[in-house]
């Protein structure tokens, strides 16, 4: 069994993304620029906003962090966007989800400049991927993709079986994972809540990626031995075992399917900080005015 270490190779992709802002800068370039939005203050919201600012001043970005009320309406946030759109200088917008029920997401997706969609979830972006066109991929199954490159997992020719069907992980995952692409060329079965038959299709994965939301959900008797696993779920348990009385879990009981498993991904420490290692890389591209010109 070989550990999918994310920590390690976000690590390393922010270290490349540093070396060449380094250079873009030295040579007269103009400094990455990342936006951020959060509305409220969503404990788990604020933490991922900050880990993103964080790694923003690691590899050398400037970020700017527009924090705004939950009672905000959803034309402030929508002048907000607007306003990052107008702005030459900054290169990516993110807004941090998810949103007040009385704001439509959905509206404040579409209104986000393509161009400067780094999270990779406007419908224009979407529709790119699926036509094979230059893009942002969603940051999570772009850091799935490098993952399974950078570990050298043979994806051609494989069964991939997604579990889970979200808009921002399971469908773009699927069609990624099928298209004539490295990694990619798989034959993929998507399956989710209504699936019949679920143990019997996830038995027959090479590979087997889990975006399902409920800890350790699959075990050893639903796959093969063999089976590369990409963990993406995170969901937090109490435990007394650590300081801050809570753990990390995946949708995959780690300890009981390792054995069986050429590749696995762990939680914490696998998908997780590839995906804003991905934000960084797509805010990079949208920094370079050719990309989706």
């Amino acid at each position: 069994m070989i550990i999918l270490d994310g920590e390690k190779t976000a690590n390393d992709i922010k270290e490349e993304i540093a070396i060449e802002v380094n250079l873009i800068v030295s040579s007269g370039g103009k400094v990455p620029h990342l936006s951020a939005i959060l509305v409220g203050n969503d404990g788990a919201s604020e933490t991922y906003i900050n880990a993103k600012v964080k790694a923003c001043e690691k590899v050398g970005f400037n970020s700017t962090l527009i924090r705004l009320s939950n009672e905000v309406s959803e034309d402030e946030l929508l002048a907000e966007v607007v306003k990052i759109n107008n702005n030459s200088d900054i290169d990516g917008l993110i807004v941090q989800l998810p949103l007040p029920k009385h704001i439509d997401e959905m509206k404040v997706k579409e209104a986000i400049d393509p161009k400067k969609d780094v999270d990779g979830f406007h419908p224009s972006n979407i529709g790119r991927i699926v036509l094979n066109l230059s893009t942002y991929f969603p940051a999570t199954p772009a850091g799935i993709l490098e993952l399974l490159k950078r570990y050298n997992v043979e994806t051609s020719g494989k069964h991939c079986v997604v579990i889970g069907r979200s808009n921002i992980v399971g469908l773009p995952m699927s069609i990624l994972m099928g298209r004539n692409n490295n990694p990619g060329n798989c034959t993929v079965t998507l399956v989710h809540s209504r699936t019949k038959n679920l143990k019997e299709i996830t038995k027959t994965a090479d590979i087997l990626i889990v975006a399902l939301g409920i800890a350790e959900f699959v075990t050893s008797d639903m796959i093969k031995d063999g089976v590369c696993i990409i963990d993406v779920g995170i969901t937090r348990v109490k435990s007394n075992k650590t300081k801050s009385r809570r753990k990390l879990l995946g949708d995959v009981n780690f300890e009981d399917v390792k054995d069986k498993c050429s590749f696995i991904t762990p939680v914490p420490g696998g998908v997780g900080p590839m995906t804003i290692a991905m934000l960084l890389q797509n805010t990079l591209l949208s920094s370079k005015s050719e990309f989706l010109s």
